[in-house]
């Protein structure tokens, strides 16, 4: 009797486990569903609250969130369009150092317009934010076992 009540909480036990976890995280993000006005708009307003900007800064913000969400929109697009097509492939060592590379220019240039538009007090929390939010991301990685 008690070898079948273990078995059957050990049974009971994997199947708990063993159930697709469907949670907000899993499927499409929100953002996706979003325009890049949308999302350059929440962006810029979080922003504000965080480095208290003042209406110039809050356009100038607006522009540069913008430029940076038509941007990634189109890349998305790009790579779901290769996908759904087949045209996709890993990229080789070469191409994957010219990815990486274009990307580190384009975040350069973007701290770079950031530091015009912010105060130097402003500008190192902002600094501050992004890195906390990249060593977040990092660790998400790593614990869904992605790189990282």
């Amino acid at each position: 009797m008690k070898r079948f009540v273990v078995l059957v909480v050990v049974l009971a036990t994997l199947s708990a486990t063993a159930q697709k976890h469907e949670g907000p995280r899993t499927g499409k993000s929100a953002k996706a569903d979003m325009t890049a006005a949308q999302i350059a708009t929440l962006r810029t307003k979080k922003l504000t609250l965080a480095l208290d900007l003042n209406e110039g800064q809050q356009k100038q913000v607006m522009e540069i969130s913008l430029e940076e969400a038509e941007m990634r929109k189109a890349k998305h697009e790009e790579i779901k369009t290769k996908k759904e097509g087949g045209e996709w492939r890993k990229p080789t060592p070469d191409e994957r150092f010219e990815i990486e590379n274009a990307r580190l220019d384009y975040q350069i240039a973007h701290h770079q317009k950031m530091k015009k538009v912010l105060s130097d007090e402003q500008y190192q929390t902002w600094k501050k934010l992004k890195l906390r939010k990249g060593i977040k991301s990092k660790k998400k990685m790593q614990e869904k076992g992605r790189r990282g």
